[in-house]
């Protein structure tokens, strides 16, 4: 059912294409190269400590606010991550912009890395307890109380809470997720698009309506068992192909900065698209520099800002140093992404033809788990922003708006569907950005703080 006409898509194309422009790829990889910089690399020689954060995360500290474990916080967040992004929207990338692609979108998440880490230790050092009890933090209130005495801060923070409840209704939370659930079903088991439409919607209603808690206890869950399942997955694939991984790198390498020429069903790129994808569909799966994860950040019940800072940067390592390289590694080593195939296809087409029937259910299944859970994450970014802007009252008519139009989203084209997402993303990072860039000798102070209090201890 076609609900936007061509003219209206071709607006919506140009609106995402200026958006989605140099100046904000260079604010969102300039913000994660100058956070690098202040914090000394911090996402290179501190990724064993926060690794080691992750293992011991799922207990939590003894007499601190918060509402779920560290690890549960970083598990919703990388429900929220860990979705679409990582089988469609690398297929997509690779698609339109050629292999260079996946090489921007790694060092996107690179540097991404140092920005997760600043925005999540400003959300747990700014976040406030709202009048149900439950904690509340992000962009929305870092601006709001880190930036208080600030003009620019009035604007921002509700701003922000805006695109932010718009990237969940319209963005990344459902219509991507539900479209990708739908199409799997369909390819896989022959499901009519409106039983699955009816089936996401009640098992939404039944998780979101339960609120943070309950949503943790899904995401602890489901994410550590299928993104293990499908990483698995995509390793089988690679120690058959071991021979074409040589090649596979160095066509990675070479396409990010010479473009690539037609062959078979891809069309050719050039270097400029080849960045433009790279960073638009990294930021779209792992989300840093948008502000979201940290809003997830905010509820750990955890003590140093810093500690919940470095627990949720693996979340960016992750979603897109792990699992997206190891998708597009996949695509290109089998040669897929030169196929006439698009989005979920080309996915199960390059498993299918190495695991034969099983490769596809692994996409279909990891890709349908994937999507739930990125939108069950959602709805809880968007709850808190709701929150922010209209109150605790705001929340229920929220979330029944929210489970609506999770039925609709079965409805949308995949086009539409990338360029409305694109457009809200953007729009929310903006003000987010500038409040990182605004707070960053709080975070620098913060950080060196912390790091000494360890030197100490030890």
């Amino acid at each position: 059912m076609e609900l936007l006409s061509m003219d209206l898509l071709e607006t919506l194309t140009k609106i995402d294409e200026f958006i989605w422009g140099p100046p904000l790829l260079v604010l969102l990889v300039g913000t994660g190269v100058f956070l690098t910089w202040r914090l000394g690399l911090i996402q290179v020689l501190s990724l064993p400590l926060a690794l080691r954060y992750v293992l011991k995360s799922r207990r939590s500290e003894i007499g601190v606010q918060g509402d779920i474990s560290s690890f549960a916080a970083l598990s919703t967040a990388l429900s929220a991550t860990i979705g679409t992004g990582n089988i469609v929207g690398v297929a997509t990338a690779i698609k339109t912009g050629g292999p260079g692609a996946l090489f921007w979108m790694f060092i996107a998440a690179f540097f991404g890395m140092a920005t997760m880490y600043s925005e999540s230790l400003l959300a747990v050092k700014y976040r406030t307890v709202d009048a149900n009890g439950q904690m509340s933090g992000g962009p929305m209130y870092y601006i709001k109380n880190g930036l208080g005495h600030k003009r620019y801060s009035k604007i921002l923070a509700p701003l922000f809470a805006f695109f932010g409840i718009n990237v969940a209704l319209f963005g990344i939370g459902i219509f991507p997720q539900v479209n990708a659930i739908v199409d799997s079903a369909r390819i896989a088991f022959n499901v009519p698009e409106i039983l699955s439409a009816v089936v996401i919607s009640l098992l939404v209603a039944f998780v979101t309506l339960g609120g943070i808690r309950r949503i943790a206890a899904v995401a602890q869950l489901m994410v550590p068992f299928m993104a293990v399942a499908y990483v698995l997955g995509c390793l089988l694939i690679i120690g058959l192909n071991l021979e074409k991984i040589p090649e596979t790198f160095a066509l990675i390498i070479s396409s990010a900065f010479t473009g690539t020429a037609a062959r078979g069903g891809f069309l050719g790129a050039g270097v400029m698209l080849a960045v433009r994808m790279g960073i638009a569909r990294g930021i779209f799966s792992n989300e840093s520099g948008l502000g979201s994860a940290p809003i997830a950040a905010a509820a750990a019940k955890v003590r140093e800002p810093a500690r919940q800072g470095l627990i949720s940067m693996t979340g960016t390592f992750f979603d897109t140093i792990v699992v997206c390289l190891m998708t597009g590694t996949v695509l290109i080593m089998t040669g897929s992404w030169t196929e006439n195939l698009s989005g979920a296809y080309m996915t199960s087409y390059a498993f299918s033809t190495e695991l034969a029937e099983i490769g596809s259910y692994i996409v279909t299944v990891g890709l349908i788990f994937f999507a739930f859970t990125t939108i069950i994450g959602w709805n809880y970014y968007g709850e808190r922003c709701t929150e922010f802007l209209f109150g605790v009252k705001g929340i229920l008519p929220y979330k029944i708006i929210y489970i609506l139009i999770v039925a609709s989203g079965a409805f949308l084209t995949l086009d539409v569907i990338w360029v409305l997402a694109d457009i809200v993303n953007g729009l929310m990072a903006i003000p987010n950005l500038i409040a990182l860039l605004a707070l960053r000798k709080v975070i620098k102070t913060e950080t060196i703080q912390y790091f000494e209090e360890l030197k100490a201890e030890e």
